[in-house]
């Protein structure tokens, strides 16, 4: 049977933080994440619980550029700033780990980008949401990161999202350095229609992780593509 068409989504539970325009968009990010090699297949998605319904994959072309301080004052707290184009929730992004999953808070592109994108400057907002881990330091660009990102929604028989199903194909430099790496990864973010509870979630993680065993993929070595791109 063909999957149906999704609902209204976005695999990050979004809200509001305020309601004037120059707040940003709140979100947390249930995931995992997967090393595998370019000649990996893909896992059987259909055969994971709940899921009635593989969407076919979406092409999304990535093109991150990270900030931090010169003392990488952000990155040894697990917290990233940055300016991504492409996908559905573009932006400039600000995400912090926390016990109950990766926080992100998002706000517009803004201005468009000058002729070399390693000059932009972090927007005010943007700036000031992460005073409390690097000060008044100046953020400078250290890394950039590439992605061919091809997206696969798992829908229940509803039609809901319980999770996005991501193939990524990784082209990061460290901007400190010079030192360019590639790699492919997987993430499996939960959506909407995920367990609400906590030993479901649990359930429905350890059936990924199976099926991406079974074909040769293991945990993610990196928290994070900035941590990889630095060569953590």
């Amino acid at each position: 049977m063909a999957p149906r068409r999704p609902r209204s989504f976005t695999s990050k539970r979004r809200k509001r933080s305020g309601r004037a325009t120059s707040e940003p968009t709140r979100s947390i990010e249930v995931e995992r994440k997967y090393d595998v090699s370019e000649a990996t297949r893909l896992p059987d998605l259909a055969s994971l619980p709940g899921v009635a319904g593989v969407w076919p994959p979406e092409l999304r072309p990535l093109d991150a550029i990270y900030f931090d301080t010169a003392e990488l004052s952000l990155s040894r707290r697990a917290v990233a700033v940055r300016r991504r184009t492409g996908g559905p929730d573009e932006g400039w992004h600000v995400k912090s780990s926390a016990a109950d999953g990766r926080h992100e808070w998002g706000w517009p592109l803004g201005e468009a980008l000058p002729s070399d994108p390693l000059t932009v400057a972090v927007p005010t907002d943007v700036r000031s949401s992460v005073t409390e881990w690097c000060g008044d330091d100046e953020l400078r660009p250290i890394a950039r990161v590439r992605n061919q990102r091809h997206a696969i929604l798992l829908q229940d028989a509803s039609g809901a999202v319980i999770a996005e199903f991501v193939d990524d194909h990784v082209q990061a430099t460290d901007l400190q350095t010079g030192a360019a790496t590639n790699w492919r990864e997987w993430e499996v973010e939960l959506g909407p229609a995920a367990p609400a509870d906590e030993r479901g979630r649990a359930e429905f993680f350890a059936a990924v992780d199976a099926a991406v065993a079974a074909v040769g993929g293991v945990p993610a070595a990196s928290g994070s593509k900035l941590q990889r791109a630095l060569g953590r």
